[in-house]
């Protein structure tokens, strides 16, 4: 495959993930991942891509990539993180879940624990979870978006405000790599998601390395509100000197 068509194909697929790391191309395209810094530097340099430490966007802050396609990106990733937060959750305990495809993970990696009290505005995560008859599920009111079965509004948002739980568990569309922003497309979402770490006793973000290298429009807070972050690669330097300086801890979740 020649230089200039590699490139097009380059462009091509991390229009349709959002975004791609260099081992994913270099893997894909069968070349170094050498190659794949220069064909990076070469689009970038066009303003056809944007570069990322270990990989590379094309970003829209307006509008997320489709739930098919996010449901199936960096896979193994929220799998492994979802193995290690579900380790960490005890049986019997309350939870909060949001709306995203690695919470939805996770809840198929808690279907071993027993007792657990569940509160989600994710109509995915509900039907994951209710084949557990000792589960007690509980669906938070709002509309549902169509798109991918998150319940949002203001009734989501004064539901989510009766409880007070012992986790609070939430995925992110984008961390800002800079200052630790969690960002996401729509602010309807990010309220509930605020919600949920209001009325939580512990805060887990679970968010694969992607996420560090994506932007949305919406901010949520930042990664400093959260007890423990939860990824599969070490984030940037940037991010880890946040997470030294306020306390968070940070879980490395390797592929296997």
């Amino acid at each position: 495959m020649g230089q200039q068509t590699r490139q097009e194909r380059i462009i091509q697929l991390v229009r349709e993930q959002g975004y791609a790391s260099i081992d994913q191309l270099a893997s894909q395209f069968n070349v170094t991942p050498q190659t794949i810094r220069r064909d990076i530097n070469t689009l970038a340099d066009q303003n056809l891509l944007r570069r990322h430490h270990g990989g590379a966007s094309i970003d829209s802050s307006t509008t997320n990539v489709d739930y098919s396609t996010r449901q199936a990106l960096q896979l193994d990733a929220k799998r492994s993180i979802a193995h290690k937060v579900a380790a960490e959750i005890p049986n019997g305990a309350s939870l909060f879940i949001n709306i995203g495809t690695t919470t939805e993970e996770i809840a198929r990696a808690l279907l071993q624990h027993e007792g657990l009290k569940i509160i989600t505005n994710n109509i995915n995560v509900a039907s994951i979870l209710r084949v557990k008859e000792d589960f007690n599920v509980i669906v938070a009111g709002g509309t549902v978006r169509s798109r991918d079965g998150g319940i949002i509004g203001e009734a989501t948002l004064d539901f989510i405000n009766q409880f007070r739980v012992d986790y609070g568990i939430i995925g992110i569309s984008a961390i800002d790599p800079e200052d630790g922003s969690l960002l996401d497309f729509d602010y309807q979402e990010v309220r509930v998601a605020q919600g949920i770490i209001a009325n939580s006793r512990h805060v887990f973000l679970a968010a694969d390395n992607a996420k560090f290298g994506r932007s949305a429009m919406v901010r949520l807070g930042n990664i400093t509100q959260v007890e423990r972050l939860f990824t599969d690669a070490p984030p940037p330097k940037s991010i880890q000197a946040l997470l030294k300086e306020h306390g968070v801890r940070l879980e490395l979740c390797p592929q296997a």
